[in-house]
């Protein structure tokens, strides 16, 4: 099969095949490296969810090299990607980039992992396999504009398979062509609507991405071909998925720009949908810098972009993937709970009084501000909040971007806390953690990717 040439997965193909892990800048090496010790741990902590059990038990007697998070078990690479796709997610704590709007590592990573097992890959081939992986989903994610993710496509359901395609085909040393095939398979499968937010169909829809890449992966190294125009025909992604925006010079960037730095990946201080965070961090400091007293507060008024509403769509919630989905109660938990926090997304929690009563005065609106394309392109999550006090006193507080964005990112100790936090949450001690946390600070030496499983 010849490839086709000039066409946007012909570049990605050719590319990921090509690219010499020394080409990978140092930094870059490190982006990926924290965002898989980010998501192994989350994953870790997801495991432990209804919907991870769910997953486990749709894997069935399968088994294989594969370590499922949180247990023992293992598996074969495709059943391996989806469950701990799914526990990757399921608690909505891993992280995201705003080329696609995209849930990245949660789909990534599990491939990644799965296939580099399979393998019997080192922990060098599995760094280059996730670089290889995100660089060409967020590639992909700027070349739409981020259109599908506003239209109501859940963009880590259709950009996500590409990632993991591309992370999978990296490790099973595909050839271009076979590449192609793959890219072109995992397009045409894509799919994902956002429906889906505040249910365990969110988690699922990353387990299948995740499954789904390396399906098209295994596929084209057995053979089978797929559709090389996927993304330009004219029933391909960009014409159905994308209103036919489609900026394919983009790729001619791939390792020169490198979209693990720029944008970069905004790693989740809290475990809620990343629509709430800036507004959060509003409150917490503007409480701090007057002393506020949550009795002294009549209302707290959030002006977000109109993305922010559309993702928030629970103003009461009352289970835990609603919790999620909710600016009040991210909100009320951060001022009374000094959260959210992981122990805090079970509905004992959620339906606490004083909770739901300070839910009540959140409201949010999207005001003429953000009309101004330059400033949602600024500040894609922002928030401009106003606290109102019983005594007449106004508030007022702006962030363009969270605590844990790429523009603000978390530091060291930061993230080792929330590492050893989700491994907590999953029952495992700190002492474990710690030794975890020591293996994969030496990822690029490591031998065998299967040892470090169980995790």
């Amino acid at each position: 099969m010849t490839i086709r040439e000039g066409s946007a997965i012909s570049r990605m193909a050719q590319w990921l095949v090509g690219l010499v892990p020394g080409d990978i800048p140092a930094q870059i090496g490190e982006i990926a490296r924290h965002s898989l010790i980010d998501t192994l741990g989350v994953m870790t902590a997801g495991a432990v969810v209804p919907v991870s059990g769910h997953a486990r038990l749709l894997a069935g007697s399968s088994t294989g090299p594969c370590g499922l998070a949180g247990t023992a078990q293992r598996s074969d690479a495709r059943c391996a990607a989806m469950v701990n796709g799914v526990a990757a997610h399921a608690l909505d704590f891993d992280d995201n980039c705003y080329a696609g709007f995209v849930h990245g590592s949660a789909v990534i990573v599990p491939a990644a992992l799965a296939v580099a097992q399979q393998v019997d890959a080192d922990g060098a081939a599995l760094l280059a396999a996730l670089v290889v992986g995100a660089e060409c989903q967020y590639t992909l994610g700027l070349a739409t504009a981020n259109v599908l993710y506003q239209r109501g496509w859940w963009s880590t359901g259709v950009l996500g398979p590409v990632g993991a395609c591309a992370a999978a085909a990296r490790l099973l040393r595909l050839d271009a062509a076979q590449a192609a095939a793959a890219l072109g398979l995992a397009v045409a499968g894509a799919a994902g609507v956002k429906a889906c937010f505040g249910s365990d169909g969110k988690a699922y829809l990353a387990g299948r991405a995740a499954e789904s890449g390396v399906s098209a992966a295994l596929l084209a190294q057995a053979g089978a071909t797929g559709p090389l125009d996927a993304l330009e025909h004219r029933y391909g992604l960009a014409s159905l998925f994308n209103e036919g925006q489609f900026d394919a010079s983009v790729f001619d960037a791939l390792g020169r720009r490198w979209t693990l730095e720029d944008p970069g990946l905004d790693v989740k201080r809290i475990p809620v949908c990343l629509s709430s965070h800036a507004a959060v961090d509003v409150v917490v400091e503007l409480a701090g810098q007057h002393g506020i007293a949550v009795d002294q507060i009549a209302a707290i008024c959030c002006d977000v972009p109109p993305i922010v509403i559309a993702n928030l769509i629970h103003d009461q919630p009352h289970t835990p993937q609603q919790a999620q989905f909710s600016m009040s109660f991210a909100i009320a938990a951060a001022l009374l709970l000094d959260g959210p926090a992981l122990a805090h997304l079970v509905p004992e929690v959620i339906g606490q009084p004083r909770l739901r009563a300070l839910m009540a005065r959140v409201s949010m609106c999207s005001g003429e501000r953000w009309d101004d394309p330059a400033l949602r392109a600024r500040a894609p999550e922002g928030a401009c909040v106003e606290i109102r006090l019983h005594d007449g006193r106004v508030l007022q507080g702006w962030r363009d971007a969270a605590r844990g964005a790429a523009r603000e990112p978390l530091s060291a100790a930061q993230r080792e806390a929330k590492l050893l936090a989700c491994l907590r949450h999953a029952g495992i001690d700190h002492a474990r953690g710690r030794q975890r946390l020591v293996q994969l600070d030496g990822l690029s030496s490591l031998a065998q990717v299967r040892t470090l499983f169980p995790f």
